[in-house]
């Protein structure tokens, strides 16, 4: 018995965690580094601080969504949150930070290749992270971003008492930014105003599904709101406040694998968020089929009719769930 549960703690931990790996050559603008399509009249751009950054630029935190890590801390407080598949079927947060920062986040877990690739949109975001198996760590260091692990700044990152580790690393955002970027720093390609003329149809509760893993956005219309429901489970934060996105997106994505395993063999899967497709956009308890589209990925994502009506979001909270198409 005690061999067995040893094996399934440790494929538990690989599930959740993913980290060791071989690494292949990647396209030359997937994020990884320095963007090799660079115009030759463009300027450099200048390296991030390693120490936190001026307070101009987005601050993404990746966060623990296994059912352990759960409830999360100042997820209430993100401008965007994305969700995005991991090994073993199961999901992990990144939730992106400019208008407002809470006191804490949490709890944080490790990165992912696909982040570099998604996070290439922003000028030098600060990235807020437990770590990364240990051949993906260069790459994230050579990215055009300011990598935040737990050694990096002193008093950024402490361990709760609230939950068993790992699922208990919490962020002080103030340690990294001294200021709030502000909405400036959502370089997204994210129009926000009026919804589209036509085109939509009620849509009162929506499902996204992933091998191991379930969301479910049910519209209220008191709120005039999505509420968020995870596992079955409706999704409060820490302090007992409901998660309620103005905007849903539903953004049909081609999903492979990468060129890293967690060690017990499981592949990591990579999120590709350059080129186009389709998606699902919710606002207002309505539901639009519209068209996406990312030529590189230092652009932001645009979001249209079939048309080519620019799609606006409503004002508050999105969430981005990167499904397969």
């Amino acid at each position: 018995m005690t061999t067995a549960a040893l094996l399934t703690a440790a494929l538990t931990i690989s599930l959740a965690a993913g980290c060791t790996g071989t690494e292949q050559p990647g396209p030359a603008d997937d994020g990884r580094g320095t963007d090799q399509t660079q115009d030759q009249d463009q300027e450099p751009s200048q390296e991030p601080s390693q120490s936190g950054l001026t307070g101009e630029s987005a601050l993404a935190v990746k966060i623990d969504n296994a059912r352990a890590a759960r409830p999360h801390t100042g997820t209430d407080s993100a401008d965007i949150i994305y969700a995005e598949q991991v090994e073993g079927g199961l999901s992990r947060l990144m939730a992106v930070y400019a208008t407002r920062l809470p006191k804490v986040v949490g709890p944080v877990r490790s990165a992912r290749e696909s982040d570099l690739e998604l996070l290439r949109q922003f000028d030098h975001p600060t990235l807020a992270f437990s770590g990364a198996q240990g051949k993906l760590m260069p790459l994230i260091d050579k990215a055009p971003l300011n990598p935040q692990t737990p050694d990096k700044t002193s008093g950024a990152y402490y361990r709760g008492t609230d939950k068993p580790s790992p699922h208990n690393l919490y962020l002080r955002p103030d340690r990294l930014m001294p200021s709030v970027p502000g909405a400036d720093a959502l370089t997204t390609g994210f129009t926000y105003g009026a919804a589209p003329s036509s085109g939509g149809t009620k849509d009162t509760s929506e499902t996204v599904r992933y091998p191991a893993a379930t969301f479910r956005f049910t519209w209220s219309s008191s709120r005039d709101r999505y509420l968020v429901s995870m596992d079955g489970t409706p999704t409060v934060t820490t302090a007992g406040k409901r998660l309620a996105p103005a905007t849903v997106v539903v953004q049909y994505v081609k999903i492979r694998k990468s060129d890293f395993h967690d060690f017990l063999g499981n592949n990591t899967p990579y999120t590709e968020t350059v080129g186009s497709g389709k998606a699902k956009v919710l606002r207002d308890g309505k539901a639009y089929t519209v068209d996406w589209k990312r030529e590189k990925a230092r652009d932001g994502t645009t979001f249209t009719t079939s048309g080519g009506e620019p799609v606006n979001f409503a004002q508050g909270q999105v969430w981005v769930l990167f499904a397969k198409a």
